[in-house]
């Protein structure tokens, strides 16, 4: 977390909502999963131009909880686009010195992603560079009423007293509990909404909205934004000195 009253440097944690694979797609003639095929190759860039831009921490949102209303075929092959793109990358991401996490709900996902999920964990589970972690069949609202059962059990179980469950207890219980908050949330496309993104986490951060549709979304245009985030003065809700 930033310091008030100061310039707040680099964002340690960039968020970003990648909109726009579809719309992209359909401006080209193309089908939306076109859209989606080129919005996963621009991640590997991004992820690239982290340790130069000073962010050690990217969260990528990759399928919400409301996602599932989309067409059975778009979804379907998201879900095919989510296995290649693990089973694709896994060996980049752990030379790279990635370190891989998910959040979100995997009930509903099937067997064999989440077991290229567990495995991709595994596997970069030693790396000490970029921490990516990828929200998948994730809801920021599902993701409190999870926490919030989690801490409820424990309160049954006589391991948590009702009385210590405040604002610095339910973070423990989050998807994102071993994160820091992000400094900087990202959303592509030109919508101005937050999209039940990391509610919790995102309560200080700093948003930006840009125009940019995610498959056109650049290293250069990262870094900018990283670099424009240095400018912030963060009070967290002091005044000046």
């Amino acid at each position: 977390m930033g310091k008030p009253n100061s310039e707040a440097g680099a964002p340690r944690h960039v968020a970003i909502i990648m909109d726009g694979n579809g719309r992209w797609a359909t401006l080209r003639g193309r089908p939306r999963l076109f859209g989606h095929q080129e919005g996963a190759r621009r991640v590997r860039e991004i992820v690239e131009a982290c340790p130069e831009c000073g962010v050690e921490y990217l969260t990528i949102f990759a399928f919400s909880t409301e996602n599932w209303k989309r067409t059975q075929t778009e979804v379907a092959g998201l879900m095919t686009l989510f296995r290649r793109y693990i089973t694709k990358e896994a060996r980049n991401l752990r030379a790279e010195n990635v370190r891989v996490r998910f959040i979100g709900d995997r009930l509903r996902l099937d067997k064999k992603l989440r077991s290229l999920m567990d495995e991709l964990e595994e596997l970069t589970a030693h790396c000490t560079g970029v921490n990516l972690t990828i929200a998948l069949n994730y809801g920021g609202r599902d993701e409190v009423a999870r926490a919030t059962q989690r801490l409820a059990q424990d309160v049954a179980d006589g391991k948590l007293c009702p009385s210590d469950v405040n604002e610095e207890t339910l973070p423990r219980y989050l998807d994102t509990c071993v994160l820091p908050d992000p400094d900087l949330v990202i959303r592509t496309s030109g919508e101005a909404r937050i999209s039940n993104f990391l509610l919790w986490q995102s309560a200080y951060s700093e948003y930006e909205f840009i125009e940019t549709l995610w498959p056109d979304f650049s290293a250069k245009e990262f870094a900018e934004l990283t670099s424009n985030f240095g400018t912030r003065e963060r009070r967290f809700g002091a005044v000046p000195a």
